[in-house]
């Protein structure tokens, strides 16, 4: 008899494939595999095929899942929506927003060919003139994002602009809260003047909230192929975006290769040509900038504690996240220092 493919963890391959049958006839056509994508620090993604073609799936991750921070139907939504914009994004196939199939909610889209660029020798490789002309194409995407009107594309009802910034420092002081497992005074304290500090937003634009490199697919000419992980995308300050950027550029390599050393890469621009380059672009000024990627080490160390949270629950999956309980209070004392309070 055929060896039926193991079921990888979080998937239930039966039910998957009851499922695609019932609401995609015709689309899977030879037994159904599927293989975790390693790499990531959030959402589940696996690599689905039938032997000819090949999809990708998104699921929460197992075990300790923060509220509102895995909403399968938010990144849904937004990529179904960018879909003919000058944003590249995967084509959506389907969403299950019930948790019968796969003891979750789920979506299925499209398997775009691309390089997620992590490390920093495959980038390097490139030579420096390719790098700066890539560092360059992601500020273009996210400038393009940026521009698009959201009423345009029907997500004038994504989120809510009023008040942004303070209800993203609630809701990050929350999921802090509900990942806490130790004392973290340097993370408090960041906390604490990014509250006393908050500027005023300009103008609301479409976020995507985790913008940076190894977010997006580069194909084989150097273009952005399509930009990912929007499980963070609302309508609210654009700078968080530009914050956001520029700190990963920055401590890129930190933590022994825990935080993506690609931007390490000779030839990579530098966070003040990242940002000079995206005012020319939007004109928009990023004024209170050190706020802004302060406010992005808050955001990645409160991530990184919540999945030394679940590595200690045993609901992680893939190698390197043994290592995430280092991270919050290096990335918090980088904030402070951004905010020259070292």
């Amino acid at each position: 008899m055929p060896q039926t493919p193991a079921d990888p963890p979080g998937l239930d391959l039966g039910r998957l494939r009851a499922h695609l049958d019932r609401e995609l006839p015709g689309t899977v056509q030879g037994p159904l595999r599927a293989d975790l994508i390693e790499g990531g620090r959030s959402n589940l993604t696996y690599i689905l095929t039938d032997g000819t073609a090949r999809w990708v799936l998104r699921r929460p991750p197992l075990g300790h899942v923060l509220a509102t921070a895995h909403d399968m139907g938010r990144e849904y939504r937004v990529m179904t929506a960018l879909r003919d914009t000058a944003v590249p994004v995967p084509r959506t196939l389907l969403l299950d927003t019930g948790t019968e199939t796969l003891g979750a909610p789920w979506y299925l889209m499209e398997y775009v060919p691309g390089i997620a660029h992590r490390d920093v020798a495959p980038l390097a490789a490139l030579g420096e003139e390719r790098v700066h002309a890539l560092g360059r194409r992601l500020v273009d995407t996210l400038a393009a994002l940026h521009r698009i009107d959201p009423a345009a594309v029907g997500l004038a009802d994504f989120g809510r602009p009023d008040g942004y910034l303070e209800r993203q420092l609630r809701r990050w002081s929350t999921q802090l809260a509900a990942s806490r497992s130790r004392e973290l005074p340097e993370v408090d304290r960041l906390h604490r003047l990014l509250a006393e500090r908050r500027p005023a937003s300009p103008a609301p634009a479409l976020v995507h909230g985790d913008y940076r490199l190894d977010n997006v697919l580069v194909d084989d000419s150097g273009a952005i192929a399509a930009v990912l992980d929007w499980e963070m995308s609302t309508l609210g300050d654009p700078l968080t975006d530009v914050g956001l950027l520029v700190m990963y550029t920055e401590v890129a390599g930190v933590g022994g290769g825990i935080i993506p050393s690609a931007a390490t890469a000779p030839g990579f621009p530098s966070s003040g040509e990242i940002v000079s380059y995206y005012a020319e672009l939007t004109g928009r000024q990023a004024e209170d900038l050190d706020w802004y990627v302060a406010f992005a080490a808050f955001k990645l160390a409160v991530v990184a504690e919540g999945i030394h949270y679940r590595y200690q629950q045993g609901g992680t999956l893939g190698a390197g996240f043994e290592r995430a309980g280092e991270m919050a209070p290096i990335l918090a004392r980088y904030g402070l220092a951004t905010l020259k309070e070292n």
